[in-house]
């Protein structure tokens, strides 16, 4: 069972390179998510409400939302550095993007794993070739899934979405409602799927994630509707892929949660 293939199908991180090279003075950033690899040279990382982090190698750092952080280095030598904006739906309510911590800094020397990719990053961000945005911003995406990937099977979340990826029962009932939005789910079905009584899988699932189970599939569909209907599906037509057997009454459901009638999407 892949417990992120449904919730990657329908709401895909995504990212874009915007500079390469050698940074030699301070630079903030403030809005929106980033992801930096550091390459070489030493960094200081300033970020709201924590010490500053000097970093002395290789170095991814993710920033899934919007937080204020600046870079020192010493204009003399400067840092190698790759940087990308990052897109996570969360202002959506992507689970995805809700789901992750403030900041991740995964230094490459403890995850190997990570190493391969990083280097044809740092080959493509250095190089001159034709394509080379293109490939540069494939290879972030590419990266994202590797993080996310990382921070469930590290168990480094507790609580949210990802965090009930990583529990073995509501992983499955997690991921049939992010595998098959459009089907008629109950409280007791979901319950079935997780191994649990209800009762007990209602108290977890909450704890965990935050909402109910039937909360939390109200606004997994609601989020696979918003992809749908971005691209150009009928209303009639992404009613039924999300389980309402009636346009009305998606549309219902849709305008309380989105604040508009799903045709202004």
């Amino acid at each position: 069972m892949d417990s992120l293939a449904g919730l990657f199908a329908h709401a895909t991180p995504s990212a874009r390179a915007f500079f390469s090279g050698n940074l030699c003075q301070s630079v903030s950033f403030t809005e929106g998510g980033y992801l930096h690899l550091l390459k070489a040279g030493v960094l200081t990382l300033c970020h709201e409400g924590e010490r500053d982090l000097v970093l002395t190698e290789p170095t991814l750092l993710f920033f899934p939302r919007e937080r204020q952080h600046s870079f020192a280095v010493d204009p003399e030598t400067g840092v190698d550095l790759v940087c990308a904006t990052v897109e996570l739906g969360s202002a959506d309510g992507n689970p995805i993007g809700q789901g992750l911590p403030d900041i991740v800094v995964l230094k490459l020397s403890s995850h190997p794993a990570l190493a391969p990719i990083c280097d044809l990053l740092v080959a493509e961000a250095f190089s001159q070739a034709d394509g080379r945005q293109a490939a540069l911003d494939r290879l972030f995406d590419y990266l994202l899934i590797l993080i996310v990937r990382h921070v469930v099977q590290s168990g480094e979340v507790s609580t949210g979405v990802l965090a009930g990826l990583a529990d073995p029962r509501l992983s499955r009932a997690l991921t049939a409602m992010h595998d098959e939005p459009q089907k008629p789910w109950t409280l007791e079905s979901l319950a079935d799927v997780a191994g649990m009584s209800r009762t007990r899988f209602a108290e977890h699932f909450r704890a965990l994630i935050g909402r109910t189970p039937l909360d939390y599939l109200t606004f997994w569909r609601m989020t696979v509707a918003r992809r749908l209907l971005s691209r150009g599906k009928p209303v009639k037509f992404v009613a039924a892929q999300v389980g309402y057997t009636s346009a009305a009454a998606f549309s219902r459901v849709f305008s309380r949660m989105e604040g508009k009638p799903p045709r202004e999407i």
